[in-house]
């Protein structure tokens, strides 16, 4: 694939122009701290619905989950439907109140009815920890899709990669700000799904559309498995260890949605939470097609590339769309499918920064050191900006790390600290009058520390080949995705902290519950 390396890299420079366009122009406009971090409120709901899609839908979808459903069928698709389930909890529980409640991050919310320091401090640090492991998948999603588009399977020469890859996507954010970041997320939707679409009706058509003739192809292509890729239990069916891991994983996938920073950020984007709503149904329609086109194009990888090949290919299981492209349409094709590989990554790790950046600003600079005395415009701004350079700095080491991992399953953890930091705290917040800010931090901690701390001691890091660090050996927890134990754990001690302590202001949550049903108050609540 050498000899295509440079129509490869002139596609993907020419979305980087694009982009850059756009991201300059939207710059002209962010002035203030609302325009920095929610784009001044300005997108529709179809807009954002869009924008939300395009932040979601990222390279664990597009290359992780094609590849997994490549190499195990029925139980990669498994990640499809847990994602796509998970928006029904955003949708029923999250996004509406949320859009009511808050300002600019989720520290707004669980702070209204609370202590403001010690609970900002806390959800800002959630908010970084989320955003890093979701950051490790992207960044680990680049390192692979170089290395089978421009043929460099030397490590240094992918390192150098992740780096230009992250100085790109802090560079959205520094100038860009919500705003560009958005436009960039809605390009990429567009493009992601446009080329998803077409890739599957390519496919179909090889096959007479008809799906049952593709999925005996992939039978007849995968020796080693057989008809076991139509059924499930293929990688989770092995023993009863596989299965509470398949469960534990389900429940992640599920939980997880409602407590991504970066996609709750993006209900803030919207006037008003009656925008919050449509913009969660458009992107439920959005992604629900997306992931049966993921099916479509697992099972075609598998019947025309073969898993033994994406196995062997320099990104393994995640080079299963770009090799499917490649073997559909030739260099031009594969192209094409890279620059949005690329762009999905670009877009999903620049959300992802400005969502930590804004937490950090907003949450600790403003409102814990500042005590909320921040100029609104100057200092918050700039310690967002200055923020985002340092994140991107980490997320460019730990991508180098990570490089090489299956991203579904990176990203599969990243949903799980969510889950077990956010989600819990949140609801509480939301639904329990008697929720206080030691329920907050027992559950915010608590559940962040038991979730970290399983996964460093599980199977994903260490004791196993496929593991990020395959000659460690300190595998003391059995499960690969430690949400089954660590989510419970949560909402038990955002409870026990809860009960044991005395301080409860029903009153607070009174408001607080009029303004999340009903949005009277919530304009105040943003203009502040």
């Amino acid at each position: 694939m050498n000899s295509n390396a440079l129509l490869n890299g002139g596609i993907f420079a020419a979305f980087v122009a694009v982009t850059l366009v756009v991201v300059f122009r939207a710059s002209k406009n962010t002035r203030t701290a609302s325009d920095y971090y929610a784009a001044g409120r300005a997108f529709t709901g179809p807009q954002n619905g869009i924008a939300i899609s395009g932040d979601y839908l990222s390279a664990a979808s597009f290359l992780g989950i094609a590849g997994a459903i490549a190499l195990y069928g029925y139980d990669g698709f498994l990640y499809s439907i847990g994602f796509l389930v998970a928006w029904l909890v955003a949708l029923l529980l999250v996004a509406e109140l949320l859009r009511n409640t808050g300002k600019y991050t989720m520290g707004d919310v669980l702070s209204y009815r609370m202590r403001q320091r010690p609970v900002r401090a806390a959800a800002a640090t959630s908010t970084l920890a989320v955003s890093f492991f979701y950051l490790l998948a992207q960044m680990a999603g680049a390192g692979g899709l170089v290395a089978l588009l421009l043929g460099i399977e030397s490590k240094a020469g992918q390192a150098v990669v992740i780096a230009i890859v992250g100085a790109l996507m802090i560079l959205y954010v520094l100038i860009g700000g919500m705003k560009g970041t958005t436009w960039v997320q809605i390009i990429k939707a567009v493009l992601l799904i446009s080329g998803a679409a077409v890739m599957t009706v390519w496919v179909l058509a090889k096959y007479g559309m008809n799906l049952s003739t593709l999925l005996g192809a992939a039978v007849d292509n995968s020796p080693a498995a057989g008809e076991r890729v139509l059924g499930p239990g293929l990688q989770y069916g092995a023993s009863g260890i596989s299965k509470l891991d398949f469960l534990s994983l389900a429940i992640a996938l599920v939980l997880g949605t409602a407590g991504l920073p970066h996609i709750l950020m993006r209900f803030y984007t919207v006037p008003s939470a009656k925008e919050a709503r449509r913009s969660v149904v458009w992107a439920i329609v959005l992604i629900g097609i997306f992931y049966l086109f993921t099916l479509v194009l697992g099972y075609g990888a598998a019947a025309l590339v073969g898993p033994e090949a994406i196995k062997n290919a320099p990104g393994k299981v995640n080079s299963a769309a770009p090799l499917l492209a490649e073997a559909l349409g030739g260099p031009i094709l594969l192209g094409f499918i890279a620059a949005v590989a690329f762009a999905t990554i670009l877009a999903v790790v620049a959300g992802l920064t400005i969502t930590a950046s804004a937490s950090f600003a907003h949450d600790i600079y403003a409102n814990v050191i500042k005590r909320g005395a921040a100029d609104d415009k100057d200092q918050e701004v700039r310690v967002a900006r200055i923020t985002a350079v340092v994140i991107g700095a980490v997320a460019i080491v730990g991508g180098i790390v990570a490089n090489g991992q299956n991203i579904a399953f990176l990203v599969a953890l990243a949903f799980a600290v969510a889950a077990s930091a956010n989600l819990p705290t949140i609801l509480y917040s939301l639904f329990w009058k008697e929720f206080n800010t030691a329920g907050a931090l027992w559950s915010i901690y608590g559940g962040l520390g038991v979730c970290v701390t399983l996964i460093v001691f599980s199977p994903a890091v260490s004791g196993k080949s496929t593991s990020m660090f395959p000659t460690a050996d300190f595998d003391y927890f059995p499960l690969a995705n430690p949400g089954l134990v660590s989510i419970p754990v949560s909402f038990f001690l955002g409870w026990l902290g809860t009960v044991l302590s005395l301080e409860h202001d029903k009153a607070k949550f009174a408001q607080m519950e009029v303004r999340a049903l009903t949005g009277i108050d919530s304009e105040k609540a943003t203009t502040h």
